[in-house]
C-alpha cells in the first residue's frame, strides 16, 4: 500500500470522536500529504475494498492501520 494511504488509514484510525473522516482528508490536505480530490479518491478505494463501512474503520480497515502504526515505528 501507497505510503500516503497508509497514512491516511493511520489518521482516520487516530482520528477523535467529534471529528469527521472530512476534517481528515482536509488535515491531509492541510499537511500536503494530498489534495482533497485525492483524499476522496483514496476514501472511495477504502470504502470500495470493505475498509471503511458507515464512516467507520472495519475490523479489517484497523488491523491495517495498526500495521500501519506498527511500520512507522521502525
Amino acid at each position: 500500500m501507497d505510503i500516503e494511504k497508509n497514512v491516511f488509514l493511520l489518521a482516520i484510525y487516530k482520528k477523535k470522536d467529534d471529528e469527521s473522516i472530512k476534517d481528515v482528508i482536509l488535515q491531509m490536505e492541510d499537511a500536503k500529504v494530498f489534495s482533497f480530490k485525492e483524499g476522496k479518491k483514496i476514501l472511495k478505494e477504502f470504502k470500495s475494498e470493505k475498509y471503511i463501512l458507515e464512516n467507520k474503520l472495519t475490523f479489517s480497515g484497523v488491523n491495517l492501520a495498526q500495521a500501519a502504526e506498527q511500520e512507522f515505528k521502525l
